[in-house]
């Protein structure tokens, strides 16, 4: 089973989707996950002129426990520059995970 299978298994498939892996650690009974949304742009700015500059401040979201250990989701947003409006825009995360909020 390939890496991406076994993390849509554990994972919600929008991150997994959206985002990479950029690294994890373990420290005691604490599991930290490291994400960072992929240079994908959002569909909503598809006909727009978009350059990605970089992320938002990481988030830490405290996940339910995988085998016994208490799971941390280090999550990193990109923010893209629409040079068609001048303003900075991100993905509306509510068009991608319907409840969920990031």
């Amino acid at each position: 089973m390939e890496d991406l299978a076994l993390l849509k298994l554990l994972l919600p498939e929008y991150l997994v989707e959206y985002f990479s892996v950029s690294r994890y650690s373990k420290k005691e009974d604490r599991l930290h996950l490291y994400f960072e949304e992929k240079n994908i742009p959002p569909t909503e700015y598809f006909s727009d002129r978009l350059s990605s500059k970089g992320f938002y401040d990481e988030i830490v979201v405290q996940d339910f426990p995988i085998r016994g250990q208490s799971a941390y989701l280090h999550i990193r947003r990109r923010r893209w520059m629409n040079y068609t409006t001048n303003k900075v825009v991100s993905r509306d995360w509510e068009l991608v995970a319907k409840g969920t909020r990031m």
